[in-house]
């Protein structure tokens, strides 16, 4: 990794992809309309270390943080034992309220809420149904503590219908940012200015992913977006798009999904797809270098290239490894120490 310190030697980064600490780990990946004050996106992140009597909590840990001052957004990647997430989470919840108002926020990135979304994802030992509940009771203990905040669930968060994420935003409008006023959330009263709406639910793991073309044609960077969206023909399984300005280029924002498909068969390091299992369910999504390869090819056809990949905090296996990793060594400010650690 960069800045490469001595701080670990070569024995604890082969320790860090092997250990199993037997823990029951979800994470949440909390996105948050705030990045340009850098101390405010650090506080909401520190308390969700930190129990009722303002101890560190041992199996909770801060594993990324990732903020973007363009879009105003931060998101921050929270792991611990299933049972302690919901209280972590909500305790991070809390600052970025008091902290975050959206009457005066500003970014270029669509959101609806200070708190904007809390997707909540399986890692070991846990399957989604329990990220599940786990989500929902969050929600219902958020509305109890913040008020005038409201919430709309989501996948297995939202029952029975367990309606995904991009549907619920489509009937929101998300992607347009309507009005707050004109918005029905499933939990809460109706939106307030201040905290807006926040989404709440659980799902495989959902990974986020972006290429920069060498471009400022918006226009051209909607059809490169186009044609990658899974819900395209010859789009790619499991991966939605959008495309933004962003430094003076256009970004090609992905979520790429974890779907169970039995057909997958070839998953490598240079496949389309690769791996991995929870509970003994197997899961798979599309490679981050597929994604890049494919919007490098197609940006090639209209004449431009591209400038680089971001990943934004880790792919499902890399974020259970740091998980196991840093509950086991008690470091729960891991997004300080990352880059001195092998992935």
């Amino acid at each position: 990794m960069r800045n490469q310190s001595n701080t670990f030697t070569q024995k604890k980064e082969i320790t860090m992809s092997s250990c199993r600490v037997g823990l029951r780990l979800a994470a949440c990946l909390l996105n948050i309309s705030e990045a340009r004050k850098k101390y405010v996106v650090e506080n909401i992140a520190k308390a969700a270390l930190l129990e009722r009597n303002g101890q560190r909590h041992p199996e909770v840990s801060v594993l990324n943080i990732f903020s973007d001052p363009e879009y105003n957004r931060s998101v921050i990647t929270i792991a611990a034992s299933i049972d302690e997430l919901g209280n972590s989470v909500l305790a991070a919840c809390l600052e970025a309220f008091q902290s975050i108002d959206m009457e005066i926020q500003e970014g270029i990135h669509p959101c609806l809420g200070a708190v904007d979304l809390i997707p909540i994802y399986p890692l070991s030992g846990v399957g989604v149904e329990e990220c599940g509940a786990v989500a929902r009771s969050l929600a219902e203990n958020l509305i109890r503590s913040v008020p005038g905040c409201s919430v709309f669930l989501f996948g297995e968060a939202d029952l029975p219908e367990k309606r995904p994420l991009v549907q619920r935003r489509k009937q929101l409008g998300w992607f347009t940012r309507r009005d707050f006023s004109s918005l029905t959330p499933d939990l809460g009263p109706a939106p307030a200015r201040r905290c807006g709406l926040t989404g709440i639910g659980a799902s495989p793991y959902v990974m986020n992913c972006n290429v920069t073309i060498d471009s400022q044609d918006l226009t051209l960077g909607k059809e490169i977006a186009s044609a990658i969206r899974g819900s395209n023909v010859n789009g790619l399984k499991g991966v939605q798009t959008m495309a933004f300005p962003h430094e003076g280029k256009i970004e090609i924002a992905c979520n790429v999904e974890s779907f169970e498909d039995q057909e997958v068969t070839e998953t490598s390091e240079g496949s389309q797809y690769m791996a991995y299992s929870v509970l003994g369910d197997h899961f798979y999504y599309v490679s981050p270098h597929y994604i890049e390869a494919q919007v490098k090819k197609l940006a090639s056809d209209r004449g431009i290239g591209t400038i680089g990949r971001a990943l934004i905090g880790f792919t499902p296996q890399e974020c259970k490894s740091c998980a196991e990793y840093a509950i086991k060594e008690s470091i729960g400010e891991f997004w300080k120490i990352r880059e001195g650690v092998f992935m």
